[in-house]
Formats: structure tokens, sequence, C-alpha cells
């Protein structure tokens, strides 16, 4: 199943971002970030449906919580989408 992981700075990044994607009726789950995804240490992403990306990047961004990375997962592996 395709899904995109926005990655963000920190877990309270990723607590902020998730609670304002709840506030915008947009799903998503907080995981730890996959090791070979980023060099940062305690890296978290957030996990949602791909049809979401576009109202989800708008949402964040209002709110000042742009994300480090967005990696799409499709086939098996992950590939960066944006910086």
């Amino acid at each position: 199943m395709e899904h995109y992981l926005i990655l963000a700075r920190s877990v309270t990044y990723a607590q902020r971002m998730q609670r304002a994607l709840e506030k915008a009726g947009i799903r998503c789950q907080i995981f730890r970030a996959p090791r070979d995804l980023t060099d940062l240490g305690c890296a978290y992403v957030l996990r949602l449906a791909v049809a979401d990306l576009p109202q989800a990047l708008i949402t964040i961004h209002r709110a000042a919580l742009d994300p480090v990375q967005i990696f799409l997962y499709q086939k098996g592996t992950y590939r960066e989408v944006a910086p």
C-alpha cells in the first residue's frame, strides 16, 4: 500500500503536525523514522495516505511546521520526493 512519510525535526514537531492535521480532518500516525531514511538521531515521521498529501502540506505550512523531508513508499521501497 502506498503512503507518504513526512519527516519532522523532533517528536515535538511531529506531535504538533499531527494535531494540526487532525484538526483539519487528515488522519496520520507518528512513527520513529526508519534508520535508512535519515541520519538524524531520533527523527520521527508522520505516515499519511497519498491522497492526503496536498492538503496536509498546506495545513502544516500554515501552522509553521514545515517538514524536513518527504518520502513516498511504493513497491516496497522509500524514495525521497521533497527535501
